[in-house]
């Protein structure tokens, strides 16, 4: 069978742990063809950040065209952007030439390593933004980034009124990291046990790219969510080092293990 194709628009890491390389490996592994657009280049490994050169937003834009000139697109993630405003503009692009696509936006806004990209939106840029877009994958802080609110999960809950939203708990204390997907009015809840050594550079990347890939493959959004958090616990379990292993072993059907 011909694979589908998947589109990720992000950064290029040179440790390959993060951004469009971490991308294009969850989606090789799950057997989805990744087509790569890059949006900055950065200069960093998986413990240190030194600095960011931004890809123009035309030149993001050529890049796109040419493969959707080629290839039949229909899922599309993003990652790492040099602004909010620029985003919004790409997305509002995106849609003219893909209406129907699934666009997810893992929202990266803070390096690992401790670098800052993006001040505290205005919340109608935020809303704008949600808007064009199928799923949003923010972790706990990235969520009170977004959306300040009383906690987390309220901030999600009210994002979720403009697009789905998966609230990440990596950055939790508990004994399970559970995952919490707001869509349709309803809360689905994916826990699976905290690791004593899961910390991975990266791994956001790598769950919301497996999202995007359980999608093409025809899974509805709570199933895809609650499969590419279970790959997701593979990778941060796969060695005890900083950058994961990608199981290519992890083939169709995909059956629940």
């Amino acid at each position: 069978m011909a694979r589908p194709y998947a589109l990720s628009i992000a950064g290029f890491d040179p440790s390959a742990g993060a951004g469009l390389l971490a991308d294009c490996k969850t989606l090789e592994a799950h057997g989805v063809y990744g087509l790569g657009v890059c949006s900055a280049l950065t200069v960093q490994n998986d413990v240190a950040f030194e600095r960011v050169s931004w890809v123009p937003l035309a030149d993001i834009r050529d890049q796109i065209s040419l493969l959707l000139a080629r290839f039949s697109v229909d899922y599309i993630k993003i990652g790492l952007f040099e602004s909010l405003p620029q985003l919004l503009e790409l997305l509002r692009w995106l849609r003219q030439q893909r209406p129907a696509a699934s666009i997810v936006w893992d929202p990266v806004l803070k390096a690992s390593a401790g670098y800052e990209f993006h001040r505290q939106p205005a919340p109608g840029l935020v809303q704008a933004i949600a808007a064009e877009l199928t799923l949003i994958t923010p972790n706990l802080p990235e969520m009170r980034h977004l959306w300040p609110a009383a906690s987390a999960e309220e901030g999600a809950e009210c994002l979720a009124e403009f697009c789905p939203v998966l609230l990440k708990g990596g950055h939790g204390d508990e004994a399970e990291s559970v995952d919490i997907l707001f869509a349709d009015n309803t809360q689905y809840h994916f826990a699976q046990t905290r690791l004593p050594q899961g910390e991975k550079h990266g791994s956001g990347c790598v769950l919301s790219a497996a999202i995007l890939a359980q999608l093409a493959l025809g899974q509805p959004l709570p199933a895809a969510c609650q499969r590419a958090k279970r790959y997701t616990t593979s990778f941060l379990a796969s060695n005890d080092t900083l950058l994961g292993y990608h199981s290519f072993r992890y083939s169709p059907p995909y059956a629940d293990q």
